[in-house]
């Protein structure tokens, strides 16, 4: 008898020990996402300030914010939806794409841009142009530097396009929307992101990654733009915004975004 009670007290221990393991787990998981929600949560207030204080009419940032506010709207549909970890970290993903062209705005307005951003993980590797570029393909012509101005007024924070990596910059017309069409559409973009490019064309002037080893002018591209994988970058923490106010014009980040 005593043997069978010896037993069932510790079969209730084993029992205890496995619903608190279970229970520390979920709350884990349940800071975990609680933490992810107010991550992206955060970026994407600040992100709302921007779009709903900034106007210009300047062409270059006036597409920079259409531009923001379209993240805008893809971040609050991702928290709308979203109910893990991933699905926040991608919303906020969105939500810093959208600041990455709200600097590219006040950058085009002539105002100071404001705090560095954290790295987008679509960008990792992908570099950013130094000098401009010009090229024609198939009787058109095609522009990029890292500066806005009238040929140039199409923003671009960096990525892959059907696989290869497009650097930041200002462009003269949206190609990469084009590549990630389908039929003729990619062909194109394509040829034109192979001249804008290519170190045949001349000193490539985009500053950092890796690009799939070619040799650009003696440059050390660093990074890898090979691979597809961007688990690797950090997205946690970030640059904290604290007490800086972006609102309104000019260089004083006084205003309504708050960031």
């Amino acid at each position: 008898m005593k043997g069978v009670f010896l037993i069932l007290v510790i079969l209730a221990l084993v029992a205890l020990v496995i619903a608190a393991t279970q229970r520390r787990g979920q709350a884990r998981r349940q800071t975990q996402l609680e933490d992810a929600r107010a991550e992206a949560q955060r970026w994407y207030e600040r992100l709302g300030g921007q779009v709903m204080n900034l106007v210009s009419e300047d062409p270059a940032a006036r597409q920079a914010l259409a531009d923001a506010s379209e993240r805008y709207n893809a971040a609050g549909g991702q928290l709308q939806q979203a109910n893990s970890v991933r699905q926040y970290e991608l919303a906020r993903e969105s939500a810093l794409e959208g600041l990455a062209y709200v600097r590219a705005a006040r950058t085009a307005m002539g105002i100071d841009p404001g705090p560095e951003l954290p790295p987008l993980a679509a960008s990792r590797g992908s570099g950013q142009l130094t000098q401009e570029r010009e090229v024609t393909v198939e009787g058109h012509q095609y522009r990029a530097g890292p500066q806005p101005g009238p040929g140039t007024p199409y923003y671009y924070p960096g990525g892959r396009v059907q696989g290869r990596p497009v650097p930041a910059g200002w462009y003269s017309t949206p190609v990469w929307k084009t590549a990630l069409g389908a039929g003729a559409g990619v062909l194109g973009g394509m040829l034109i992101f192979d001249a804008l490019f290519s170190p045949g064309f001349g000193d490539m002037g985009i500053d950092g990654g890796d690009w799939g080893g070619q040799d650009g002018g003696g440059q050390d591209w660093g990074g890898d733009a090979q691979a597809g994988d961007f688990g690797g970058n950090d997205l946690g923490g970030g640059t904290d915004f604290g007490g800086g106010d972006w609102g309104g014009g000019g260089g004083d980040f006084g205003g309504g975004g708050d960031f």
